[in-house]
């Protein structure tokens, strides 16, 4: 694909991809001064906290995969998790769902659990202290860094929630009241204080300290519902991953509260049912084919999917007997209708136990890391509590916050997926390693809610069965159907003359300009390759 090389970097030591150039170099030094992939994939994430916060931050939630060097592999949920005083009604406003509330203020915010996640990776299996992958965050909120357009547009977007709040309004507007501008520096002296606490003391700092302490007080006074003890009683949990085949790899994913693992092996398990290679001879039959395998898979994931605490989650999703089933439905010719989802086999019995980025990383003793971390929508919850610099997430809002509402991605969910006290909301965060005869060979991720999961499907595909390289993977038109709203939404450069072929098979078409952001790395040889999406300006690089 033309100019799908130019986002690649090589390297044989170390290797990150990352949405923002100064997330990326922060890993690099690590990787120079001794660190390896899980200790730059931490630093980079601190980093993307203090440059790219609208995304990502301390302050919302992650999942982290690990291979490690001597072959462990590891799942951690940093899922944010609702308070204590959570009931199923809150978000009821005369009998009915107000997502304004999920969305924005007070009531909106889990606890985070980023960085509970970061501190367990570098404890289990980094090699530097958590204070040293803290400082190049630190010293960037301290000194400051230039808005860039991007950043300039979404404070733009989001100016009239943001302004609601004391901590945000100092932080994103000018002396005049204006917006920041492309340009402007901005400087976190609060965030930089929070982090230096971190450094110090240690994330007690933040879940047991002042940091906790603040944000639980600015709740009360507020209507919010966190308290300083919710920060207590958070857990990073370690949960096994989702291990399945696809055509002689082994794919590892997130299990739930993740959706994402358990899709992209439902979907890919579907798809192997089909010649894919063959069908992209005409590239509007395989877009069908996988277009129809996310509708059957979203079906189920509106039904069935949950914390696994809480609700009972089918391992039949990932069933490849199955998929065939779900496989056998799909007819060539045209859309099937898909009224409900499916039962998956034993699904009582044998259950799971109990705006958003992705980054990756890789160094050549063999640990490999995929990160997806979030404050959910833009901004999360538009709330800076005065003092602690942290933009609080509004995951709140991705529980079925009653069921046939959607949130803010179009999802609709069951009871599975209800608010309830300490549980942990349903995500589309699919940080995914593909590996070959014990090998890792790609790490791949994305952010976009929902269409996270097609992304990464797409990745896997683009790879295993087009054979493309990561750098095509990401670079080719994308596609993405959720079931509901029953539409496929596609990206315009997939060229009209595919388009008009879908919509004779009865697919209704939303264009968009560009569907998600991906990040990758893989391994050619001893040779490290990083890819970032050309969708926006990110950087990979190496050593």
């Amino acid at each position: 694909m033309v100019g799908a090389a130019d986002e690649a970097a090589h390297a044989k030591r170390g290797m990150v991809a990352t949405v923002h150039p100064l997330a990326t170099d922060a890993a690099v030094a690590v990787f120079r001064n001794g660190g390896n992939a899980i200790d730059a994939a931490v630093a980079a994430g601190l980093t993307l906290g203090v440059v790219d916060g609208y995304n990502s931050g301390i302050g919302g939630g992650c999942f982290i995969l690990i291979r490690a060097a001597d072959g462990r592999i590891a799942a951690i949920d940093g899922r944010e998790m609702a308070p204590a005083a959570a009931t199923p009604g809150m978000f009821l406003v005369d009998g009915k769902g107000d997502t304004r509330l999920s969305q924005t203020g007070a009531l909106a915010s889990g606890v985070p659990g980023a960085l509970a996640a970061y501190a367990i990776a570098v404890e289990k299996f980094g090699s530097k202290p958590l204070k040293e992958l803290l400082e190049p965050g630190a010293r960037l909120a301290e000194e400051g860094f230039p808005v860039s357009a991007s950043y300039a547009a979404r404070i733009q977007a989001e100016a009239a929630d943001l302004r609601r709040f004391e901590g945000s309004r100092k932080l994103f507007f000018r002396e005049d009241g204006s917006p920041l501008r492309k340009g402007d520096l901005l400087k976190q002296a609060d965030l930089a204080k929070t982090y230096r606490g971190i450094a110090e003391h240690g994330p007690k700092w933040f879940y047991r300290g002042p940091v906790a302490e603040g944000i639980g007080k600015w709740m009360k006074d507020n209507g919010g519902l966190l308290t300083a003890e919710d920060f207590v009683n958070y857990a990073a949990i370690s949960r096994e991953p989702i291990r399945s085949k696809y055509r002689g790899y082994d794919i590892i994913g997130m299990p739930p509260p993740s959706s994402g693992g358990v899709h992209v092996a439902q979907m890919l398990n579907i798809l192997e049912n089909f010649d894919l290679k063959a069908l992209n001879q005409q590239p509007a039959e395989r877009i069908h084919v996988m277009a129809e395998a996310m509708k059957l898979a979203f079906a189920d994931r509106a039904y069935w999917l949950g914390d696994p605490d809480f609700a009972k989650v089918p391992m039949g999703l990932t069933d490849r007997g199955y998929a065939a089933a779900l496989a056998a439905k799909i007819d060539p010719s045209r859309v099937i209708e898909v009224k409900e989802h499916g039962t998956p086999p034993e699904w009582e019995e044998d259950v799971f136990k109990r705006h958003t980025t992705h980054f990756s990383a890789a160094d050549a003793e063999g640990n490999w890391v995929a990160i997806t971390a979030t404050v959910n929508t833009t901004f999360g919850s538009k709330v800076i509590v005065p003092g602690t610099g942290v933009i609080l997430n509004n995951e709140m809002d991705d529980f079925s916050i009653q069921p046939g509402v959607p949130n803010a991605f179009g999802l609709i969910g069951s009871e599975a997926n209800r608010v309830e006290a300490g549980k942990r909301p349903l995500s589309s965060m699919s940080p995914t390693l593909v590996m070959r005869d014990g090998q890792p060979v790609l790490a791949v991720g994305a952010a976009g809610g929902p269409t996270i999961i097609s992304q990464v499907l797409l990745a896997i595909v683009g790879v295993v069965d087009l054979e493309m390289s990561a750098a095509e993977a990401l670079a080719q038109p994308r596609f993405h159907n959720q079931w509901s709203p029953g539409t496929l939404r596609i990206e315009e450069k997939m060229g009209e003359g595919i388009m008009v072929k879908l919509e004779a098979k009865g697919h209704r078409l939303q264009k968009v300009g560009g569907l998600g952001i991906s990040q990758a790395v893989a391994r050619d040889g001893d040779r490290l390759i990083g890819v970032h999406d050309p969708r926006v300006a990110g950087k990979a690089a190496g050593w």
